[in-house]
């Protein structure tokens, strides 16, 4: 993030900024496997006791739950955790070595008991995409894909009121005022002399949806895309005003239908439909190791365990059980009844009741992603005493 503690009169462009609407980073995306969830098409019903009352035999799916693969991804992940009775807890998992379902299953159910989050909300995916990509323009691969720029600032306002943590704002420094920055339709408008490397427009579009991926070049190189920035202005889905313009079925808003979509109407007619998300992402490239990349919580992602949610609402470490079903985009599971740890943070996740469940990477991640959006009740992990 880069301070305005240099800029003249920097304690009034810091409250100006306060005004500017609230956003969170864009998350970084790891590899791994993508698990499906068991269990029927509808979330269980909200318990009808109080939430502290709630037993593990009351969590719809737990006894059909992978135990081992869940305490694994809960050892990976807690280290995020700043509960003083959750990294207790995360001590103990990791000097515990359990090596089968039984044991694992005793060690939740011993450390643990379940708090049911009030409300019902929806619970949706992401993923690492892999793309194509050229060192040079053509005319298929004609999106640039740019690099965080030297006018753009972004402040966290929890350095100012502990009550607005997880909240940022982003925008320019121009005459001594501070205004937003441009928005997609403007920073396209503009020529890029030094782009990073040039993409077809549809695969730039969803790359910055899902905040990172790898590139993959003609010769065979692999590079991996980071989120850098990105401009300040709210995310806008674009599934539902297709939906509304009768360009795709009410039923097929998924991922493959709006990319498919985009890519057989390039040029002005789908910059017109991109545009009407204002949300522009900026990128750094890294060389790509083969280690998993990183969530907000600057831990690894275990694919089908990792969440990202609301910072305002959940703090990062925290043990999820996700019971999600009725989904509402065909070719979907039927639901997803699982452990997850809260890894990384979304701009279009708000709300206490609010998933992004991460699904792996490349082309059956994506798939998978693309048809998530289901029903979701919250249960948080409340570690005993």
């Amino acid at each position: 993030m880069l301070r305005l503690s240099g800029v003249r009169g920097g304690f009034a462009v810091a409250f100006a900024l306060l005004a500017l609407a609230a956003c969170t980073t864009a998350p970084v995306k790891p590899t791994g496997p993508v698990m499906s969830g068991p269990g029927t098409t509808a979330p269980s019903a909200a318990p009808t006791e109080p939430s502290g009352t709630l037993s593990f035999s009351d969590l719809a799916g737990w006894s059909q739950e992978d135990h081992l693969g869940a305490l694994e991804a809960f050892r990976q992940g807690c280290g995020a955790a700043k509960d003083p009775a959750m990294t207790e807890v995360c001590r103990k998992a990791r000097a515990e070595r359990t090596s089968n379902d039984d044991d694992a299953r005793r060690f939740l159910e011993t450390h643990f008991r379940p708090q049911a989050v009030p409300g019902q909300g929806l619970l949706t995916a992401y993923f690492a995409p892999e793309y194509e990509a050229r060192m040079s323009r053509s005319a298929e691969f004609s999106a640039p894909m740019r690099g965080k720029p030297a006018d753009l600032v972004t402040l966290d306002l929890a350095q100012f009121d502990p009550a607005l943590v997880g909240k940022k704002v982003a925008g320019e420094i121009e005459g001594g005022q501070v205004l937003p920055y441009p928005d997609r339709a403007a920073i396209e408008a503009t020529p890029e002399t030094r782009p990073l490397a040039w993409m077809r427009p549809e695969d730039l579009f969803f790359l910055q949806i899902q905040g990172s991926g790898i590139l993959i070049l003609p010769d065979g190189r692999r590079v991996r895309a980071a989120f850098a920035a990105h401009n300040g202005r709210p995310f806008v889905g674009i599934a539902t005003p297709m939906r509304d313009k009768g360009l795709l079925a009410d039923n097929n808003t998924s991922g493959e239908a709006i990319r498919a979509w985009l890519a057989d109407h390039r040029g002005p007619e789908a910059d017109a439909i991109m545009q009407l998300n204002p949300r522009y992402v900026f990128f750094q490239t890294l060389p790509d190791d083969g280690k998993q990349a990183v969530g907000a919580a600057g831990i690894p992602l275990p694919a089908g365990r990792a969440i990202a949610v609301d910072a305002s609402k959940h703090a990062l470490g925290e043990l999820y059980w996700l019971d999600a079903g009725a989904p509402k985009l065909t070719g979907a599971f039927p639901a997803y009844r699982r452990l997850a740890v809260a890894l990384d943070v979304g701009g279009a996740i708000k709300g206490d009741v609010r998933a992004d469940l991460y699904t792996g990477t490349g082309a059956a991640a994506g798939a998978e992603a693309g048809r998530v959006r289901h029903e979701l009740r919250l249960y948080r992990l409340i570690p005993k005493g």
